[in-house]
C-alpha cells in the first residue's frame, strides 16, 4: 500500500474516524518532537551549542534572560 492508497482509504473514513486519526497523528507528533527536543537538549545534543552560546552572552551582558526583560508599552 502507498501513500496515495492510504489517502484514499482515509477520505472514504466517516468524518469522526478521520477525525479521531488526525487527534492520534497530532500527539504522536507530539511526543516524537518532546523526544527529539529532550534529546537535543541533552548534554552532548546537537542544541547543546546554542544553549553554550546564549549563556556566554547573558554573561558577558550582549543578551538578558527574557525572564529579566520587561513586556512593550
Amino acid at each position: 500500500m502507498d501513500i496515495v492508497d492510504i489517502q484514499h482509504e482515509i477520505e472514504a473514513l466517516p468524518a469522526e474516524q478521520q477525525t479521531a486519526l488526525l487527534n492520534w497523528l497530532a500527539e504522536r507528533d507530539r511526543v516524537q518532537w518532546d523526544i527529539e527536543i529532550e534529546r537535543d537538549f541533552s548534554p552532548g545534543g546537537s542544541g547543546t551549542k546554542l544553549v553554550d552560546h546564549v549563556k556566554g552572552q547573558v554573561r558577558s551582558g550582549e543578551s538578558r534572560p527574557l525572564a529579566d526583560s520587561k513586556p512593550p508599552r
